[in-house]
């Protein structure tokens, strides 16, 4: 058998042989870290080998990683990123100074551990995270960035000990494995926060500080509000960047930063990577030429996509990634802002999101093309439809995302605006 042809093999063993969340969702779930910790026993305690930062929240956390990874980068240092899911590449999951794993470590990967796995019987997203690690480890890296996948607590990252962690924010979303109140989301999150190492919070909120303040004085963990002490301004944006000041006390600390993205959200996100980055000096050496460096060439260093990313113009072809409550109010807010004469909206969403507090979120004025991603989890064109109807959102159902797309273009005129978003699986199928 040619490797031309090993490869696919490959992947549609880890997708279709072992439960994935992202394809069928909850019935993929596997609760607790005793499978991770079994096989990273079997491969030798990789995760040992590097340092390591640690992301969880509801929204924020891939591009709080994707930044942070640019900076370490132009900061000269080593650094494995671990983010999930991916949009197109299995392999954007595990990345070395922007490089994606090879094919073959891939293959070689599942190859050489297959007796483990079937022993183990791990999940798509534990093999993964082993994988990572692994890699990671004979990469020789200085550092990873790594973002967890759902929740914190019982996530299969969570068996690292890192030199930071951080929680950017508690929002709902799979409300029926996190809990149904911030403060119980917010307790699953803080499961990250390790003894003594120091975390940083993105946003205070008044229901759940305290979840985490107990949390960080039960682990003896130094805790910090990113909010509290960094105030992030949009000053502008071109196509390929964005424009910000940053201050922090209320003093002037980065002006006319320019960063490889868009979204004003990114606010909060560029507040929280500040003071991580400040409270990483003691461990890495970190110049400010090398964060405006690392923002100003972030798609470039670490190959960032999906977030309020420009598509086309005349007319604005936009997607975002957007698919939870927290996540989509602020996008929409900034959907809002565009100029536009009329708005063109793609939609699709998984079966297993609580519709109703999503879909009030969205603008009723629009034109919307439902559609549904091409994974098993994905929901029915036409029962989204249905219920998009339900509250006062018009639109017709097309058999694929890019059918939809393609109506979208035929019915926009030069001046409007395509917004694409619902479900990073809808994205991922127009880039």
């Amino acid at each position: 058998m040619t490797f031309r042809e090993r490869y696919p093999l490959t992947l549609n063993y880890l997708f279709e042989q072992l439960p994935m969340f992202q394809r069928i969702g909850p019935p993929a779930l596997k609760k607790g870290l005793g499978n991770i910790t079994a096989l990273l026993d079997a491969l030798g305690h990789p995760q040992q080998h590097f340092l390591a930062i640690h992301i969880a929240g509801t929204n924020g956390k891939g591009s709080v990683a994707h930044m942070l990874a640019a900076i370490l980068q132009a900061s000269g240092y080593r650094t494995g990123l671990y983010i999930s899911p991916h949009y197109k590449d299995f392999r954007e999951r595990i990345k070395v100074n922007g490089q994606y794993i090879s094919k073959t470590y891939v293959v070689d990967f599942v190859t050489r551990h297959r007796a483990s796995f079937d022993q183990i019987q791990p999940s798509f997203f534990e093999i993964t995270v082993a994988m990572a690690f692994d890699y990671f480890a004979k990469q020789k890296i200085d550092v990873a960035v790594v973002e967890t996948g759902l929740g914190g607590r019982l996530d299969s990252t969570n068996v690292l000990t890192p030199v930071l962690s951080i929680i950017t924010n508690i929002s709902f979303d799979h409300q029926q494995f996190l809990g149904d109140t911030l403060p119980l989301i917010a307790a699953e999150k803080a499961g990250i926060i390790k003894p003594r190492v120091p975390v940083v919070i993105g946003e205070t909120h008044p229901e759940t500080k305290p979840v985490f303040v107990a949390k960080a004085a039960e682990m003896e963990a130094p805790i910090v509000f990113a909010d509290e002490h960094w105030r992030a301004e949009w000053k502008g944006e071109t196509l390929a960047h964005s424009t910000y000041d940053l201050w922090r006390g209320g003093q002037p600390e980065f002006l006319a930063l320019d960063a490889n993205l868009h979204g004003r959200y990114q606010l909060k996100n560029l507040q929280t990577v500040a003071q991580a980055v400040d409270m990483l000096q003691n461990t890495f050496n970190i110049s400010a030429q090398n964060i405006r460096d690392g923002l100003l060439n972030l798609k470039t260093l670490t190959k960032f996509m999906g977030r309020w990313q420009v598509l086309g113009t005349h007319p604005a072809i936009i997607c975002d990634s957007a698919h939870n409550e927290g996540g989509l109010k602020v996008t929409l807010d900034q959907v809002a802002q565009y100029p536009y004469e009329n708005l063109h909206i793609v939609m699709g969403t998984v079966s297993d999101k609580e519709l109703k507090p999503v879909l009030e979120l969205f603008p009723k004025h629009a034109r919307y093309y439902f559609c549904k991603a091409n994974i098993p989890r994905g929901l029915d064109a036409k029962q989204l439809q249905a219920r998009a109807s339900q509250e006062g959102l018009k639109g017709r159902a097309y058999v694929s995302v890019k059918r939809a797309l393609q109506a979208a273009k035929r019915q926009a005129k030069s001046e409007d605006l395509i917004f694409v978003t619902g479900s990073i699986f809808v994205v991922a199928e127009v880039l």
